[in-house]
């Protein structure tokens, strides 16, 4: 690190990277609680019930990996776009990025409205589970337009490091949704229990007016790009094709590793009756403690972005150095921070003995996980894949999930006949042992690629 990235480094880094890093976690905890308060109600209600949402939820998950890879490709390359302080290139790119959002809604509406009993039965053969959650599916599946239109525009305030209109979003999403929740699925001021319908009610209702809250701030407020609805009818080939570059292979992986956690449920809800709804439990929570990656990846992807936009090359690779130090350390907090809440959380469950247990077991070897993933998420997602080398991750995640972690998780599920704890085990090994290829590449590769046009639009 030469001299003058590091003067640079000490003055301006830490509240640029906090600034960002502390709205992002917070934002994301908040948005997660509210499927914890979800499953906290919706346990007490019925553990069936409980089932039902979970095994619907994949869907929503598998959708919403997708979702993020469409807005994790325009924040890196709106954000070096941003750095040469280019608007226009930015909003023919956000375009790219809705059109691309909207047409895969569609498509996940169209099948689950033709297909609700297959969708649901993919995850558990339990005919009661199944059934719930198609009552939850036929009405959270009006969701999938508005939650699109949402976290695209958040990505592109995201690119341009605007993040604590996501915080203050997600908290009055969080207070609607659970007020909702609370009358629907236990039925109070005379609404009759609708149990995971409800649910259903309660986010559909919180996603509506948050697109439409979202979509009144930056027609009203946001002064910097300054997005009006006639800029998502544009189209530029040529930055259409540069956004699909980049995102093509991001949208893959984050496909995959949706279906590959959405088959993690499919494994544990063929074991044992009770793994699906501790498993449910125990996710939740380690979603949640895992924000803090998350957030970091997110930091770093935008930090990284900019600076490689602005031509500054050896400040770039200062800033990933350093954080790299930082990632161990929100690593090792939360490892710590998930054990000691498992305790406290999982009494808040009305679940019985055998899945409590369960749900404890798979918590203390999350804790464990927890500390790789805090460094090789925001590693390969934040500072390589925002550098703008996608495909290194790419190849990362498919050698190890599709070649190790799954055909190991279900030989050892379904051939050895090993417990649930083992195979939890096994579908989380990739975040331990990812760390040393992102080390090797962050430290060692050649990662840092300009991706903008000298002339765009």
């Amino acid at each position: 690190m030469n001299t003058a990235a590091a003067t640079r480094v000490d003055r301006t880094f830490y509240r640029k990277f906090f600034s960002i890093y502390v709205a992002l976690v917070l934002q994301n905890v908040v948005t997660l609680s509210v499927n914890l308060a979800d499953n906290m109600m919706l346990g007490a209600y019925s553990e069936t019930a409980l089932a039902g949402v979970t095994a619907v939820n994949q869907i929503q998950f598998v959708y919403q990996q997708l979702l993020m890879a469409l807005g994790d490709g325009l924040v890196i390359l709106g954000s070096q776009y941003w750095g040469k302080q280019e608007t226009g290139p930015l909003k023919k790119i956000a375009a790219s990025a809705m059109h691309a959002a909207l047409i895969i809604g569609i498509l996940l509406f169209t099948l689950v409205s033709l297909f609700p009993y297959h969708a649901v039965g993919i995850f558990t053969p339990d005919r009661p589970i199944i059934q719930e959650g198609v009552s939850y599916l036929g009405i959270i599946r009006f969701t999938y337009l508005f939650f699109a239109v949402t976290q695209l525009l958040l990505a592109v305030l995201r690119s341009i490091g605007i993040v604590r209109v996501a915080f203050v979003l997600s908290v009055f999403t969080f207070f609607v949704n659970c007020g909702i929740n609370y009358v629907c699925i236990y039925g109070h001021f005379g609404v009759p229990p609708m149990g995971a319908a409800g649910a259903a009610v309660g986010t559909l209702t919180a996603r509506i007016l948050e697109c439409a809250i979202l979509i009144y701030y930056i027609i009203k407020k946001e002064k910097v790009l300054r997005l009006r609805l006639k800029d998502y009818f544009s189209f530029d080939r040529v930055l259409y094709k540069d956004y699909i570059k980049i995102t093509s292979p991001m949208l893959l992986v984050q496909g995959l590793w949706g279906v590959n956690t959405a088959l993690q449920t499919v494994i544990l809800g063929h074991m044992t009756a009770a793994a699906i709804s501790a498993n449910s439990a125990a996710s939740n929570l380690f979603l949640m403690v895992k924000s803090m990656a998350v957030g970091a990846a997110s930091a770093a992807s935008i930090i990284i972005g900019k600076t490689i936009g602005s031509g500054d090359i050896p400040l770039t690779k200062a800033y990933a150095r350093i954080m790299q130090r930082m990632f161990l350390v929100i690593g090792l907090a939360s490892g710590v921070l998930l054990f000691f809440l498992r305790i406290p959380i999982l009494s808040i469950y009305d679940l019985s003995p055998a899945t409590k247990d369960m749900a404890n077991t798979f918590l203390i070897i999350l804790s464990i996980v927890c500390v790789g993933t805090s460094y090789q998420m925001p590693t390969n997602n934040g500072i390589i894949r925002g550098g703008g080398n996608a495909m290194f991750v790419v190849k990362l995640d498919l050698i190890s999930i599709w070649l190790i972690v799954l055909p190991l998780s279900f030989f050892m599920a379904f051939v050895a006949k090993a417990s649930p704890a083992v195979v939890v085990c096994c579908l989380n090994a990739d975040q331990i042992f990812k760390c040393v290829p992102a080390f090797l590449e962050a430290h060692y590769g050649n990662w840092i690629r300009k991706l903008t046009r000298d002339q765009a639009g």
